[in-house]
């Protein structure tokens, strides 16, 4: 797996919870989301493979750093 395979899909979610985040697909799975949740103020990782390379990892949260603003929107 290597960070050029994966597929980076900015999302928000208004329903079950209230923010935004990023998903990071591997070959059309989902392995990794990271979520900024506005009502709970908190920033959360759930990884969806038992096991993920860190350089992935790593990966995904400078790419949610980088989309993803810093505040929490009340």
């Amino acid at each position: 797996m290597k960070t050029s395979d994966l597929k980076i899909v900015v999302a928000s979610d208004v329903n079950e919870r209230d923010g935004i985040g990023i998903e990071v697909y591997f070959q059309e799975n989902l392995i990794i989301e990271i979520f900024r949740d506005d009502s709970r103020k908190s920033k959360t990782v759930t990884t969806y493979e038992e096991s993920i390379p860190l350089e992935i990892v790593e990966f995904a949260i400078e790419k949610f750093k980088s989309e993803i603003p810093k505040e929490f929107i009340d």
